[in-house]
């Protein structure tokens, strides 16, 4: 027998003499196993531990496992198809059942922890949360975030996509139906439709999509001088504004389409009227507000006739800069309700921050949910 302290019990049994703790020589595993020499039987040459399994209400005896064998038992009790890779508390009630050694239940914890087939399926513990970073933007289409809702059910001219960009400081919205998210078709939107409209934005942020990381969305923004960011791989949260824009759309058409809703493009221009003219809870103001310092016109206003007109000349130099006074008051309090709301959030969210700090040829565990055609994603292991 490899295990010198298993087979000094074995001989000391055999003569039905407890060793002295002088003998131990403060090894853990002999300390362990003098505690339950009462419990030690020893029966045809080999050494048990007298066990009463709580659940059976019966006594078992575990057969004491020398350090060579500790690991062919672990493999068969969790890695095997009879053990399932399952966790810490059924690996060890399996063991208690049949087996005994004195770190039976450390070696359990460290065995299912590393085990390479479990962490692959579940993602190790302990993930990292690094603190937010808060990205602000000043000034109207100073930044903009693009991303693609869909796919929706076809409508009845083919569209199945809807291209959604929204303003980081002003909340102005801008949403496109596609029939298709080719790279073409979304910067020629961009240009034709977003640019001609709004002038270009200093930057502009998206996911990793392919129309939004292909060559020709990348020349778009060098030829235009716009600097393109996008966000990390599997964390969505980096595009957070029009990622929740998109629950917002969701919300209002799933309340306007047809039965067989097919005719939800035909909704947007009406969206986006509403929301336009909707207050947004950070800024404290509607986008049309930030955008234009005025509201925009809508049907309720029928219900209240015609108000009284202004006949101050709109054209005068004196209106122009009241309305330059105007957007500089509603842009410095939306700054400051912005900041502070991003002050709150960071607050917040850096409560649950957990640091990570990796050293130099360290092994870690790359998370990659990639695909793979022709098999299913919910038995494939990242």
């Amino acid at each position: 027998m490899g295990d010198p302290i298993i087979s000094m019990f074995l001989q000391r049994k055999e003569i039905n003499e407890r060793p002295n703790l002088q003998e131990i020589n403060r090894d853990i595993s002999a300390k362990i196993y003098w505690s339950y020499w009462d419990a030690l039987i020893l029966k045809d040459g080999v050494l048990y531990k007298k066990w009463e399994s709580p659940n059976l209400k019966s006594e078992i005896f575990q057969i004491i496992v020398p350090k060579d064998f500790i690991s062919q038992v672990m493999e068969e009790a969790h890695d095997s198809a009879s053990g399932g890779h399952f966790g810490v508390n059924k690996t060890l009630e399996k063991i208690r059942k049949r087996f005994y050694w004195a770190t039976c239940k450390n070696d359990v914890e460290d065995w299912c922890r590393s085990c390479k087939v479990c962490v692959a399926r579940r993602g190790p513990s302990g993930k990292g949360k690094s603190p937010l970073q808060v990205f602000d933007a000043v000034f109207p289409f100073e930044r903009v975030q693009m991303d693609i809702l869909g796919p929706l059910p076809t409508t009845t001219t083919g569209n199945r996509y809807l291209l959604v960009i929204i303003d980081c400081f002003t909340k102005w919205v801008e949403a496109f139906p596609l029939k298709n998210f080719k790279a073409r078709t979304v910067a020629d939107i961009f240009v034709k439709q977003f640019v001609s409209r709004h002038g270009v934005p200093l930057e502009v942020h998206t996911d990793q999509g392919k129309c939004f990381e292909s060559k020709i969305f990348q020349e778009m923004t060098r030829l235009l001088g716009i600097k393109k960011t996008r966000t990390t791989a599997l964390h969505p949260q980096s595009d957070g504004q029009v990622e929740r824009h998109h629950q917002t759309i969701l919300n209002y058409l799933t309340k306007f389409v047809s039965d067989d809703q097919k005719d939800w493009d035909d909704w947007i221009s009406m969206y986006l009227l509403a929301y336009r003219s909707s207050k947004h809870e950070v800024t404290g103001a509607s986008p049309a507000e930030l955008y234009f310092a005025r509201d925009l016109k809508l049907l309720l206003d029928l219900l209240r006739g015609s108000p009284p007109i202004d006949r101050e000349d709109s054209f005068s130099e004196e209106y122009m800069q009241k309305l330059r006074e105007k957007l500089d008051i509603i842009h410095k309090s939306a700054r400051r309700r912005m900041n502070l709301q991003s002050l709150r959030s960071k607050i917040r969210y850096d409560r649950r921050v957990r640091k990570i700090n990796f050293n130099v040829n360290q092994e870690v565990w790359l998370y990659n949910p990639r695909r793979v055609w022709g098999k299913s994603p919910k038995l494939q292991s990242n």
